[in-house]
């Protein structure tokens, strides 16, 4: 009798932790960049996950998600970035040595975050905003701290997932 063969075609960490953060940024309800992110740590733990949305106590229907016009009538005065979100979200405070699956670079704002929090690794799925100059100030700081950026890379096109099995 031959033994069995374990699956060859499963998913590797980065594709699953990259696929809990574009599942997470699926919940925001951003009409215009959905974003998400998953905070893992060194033993391949989930440890934080967070989407663009409004803080806790905010209604999504009763302020702004416009990206024009007077700041305080733009979502940008009062959304919390999806990096924030699972750093504040994190099931624990000491994020030491972890790493930030990210579906778009982050701001600058989000670096300060990563940084305070000791991330020290960041990977993005998306940097569409790198010539922007707060992705700039945010690619300098986290140089600056040593912490390690990668672009995700996957042979896959997509991963399916199905709720009728």
């Amino acid at each position: 009798m031959e033994p069995d063969l374990k699956r060859k075609d499963y998913i590797s960490w980065d594709e699953y932790f990259m696929g809990i953060a574009l599942i997470s940024a699926m919940r925001s309800k951003d009409p215009n960049t959905q974003v998400g992110a998953c905070v893992v740590d060194k033993d391949n733990k989930i440890v934080g996950i967070g989407y663009s949305g409004l803080p806790v106590g905010c209604s999504d229907d009763e302020f702004p998600w416009g990206n024009k016009g007077a700041f305080l009538e733009t979502k940008y005065a009062y959304v919390c970035h999806a990096e924030l979100n699972a750093i504040l979200n994190s099931v624990k405070r000491d994020l030491k040595d972890c790493r930030i699956y990210i579906t778009l670079f982050p701001c600058n704002e989000c670096a300060k975050a990563i940084i305070q929090s000791g991330i020290r690794e960041v990977i993005y799925l998306s940097d569409k905003y790198a010539e922007t100059d707060i992705v700039k100030a945010s690619k300098s700081m986290l140089q600056t701290t040593n912490i390690r950026t990668r672009q995700f890379r996957t042979t896959r096109n997509d991963i399916t997932l199905l709720f009728n099995i």
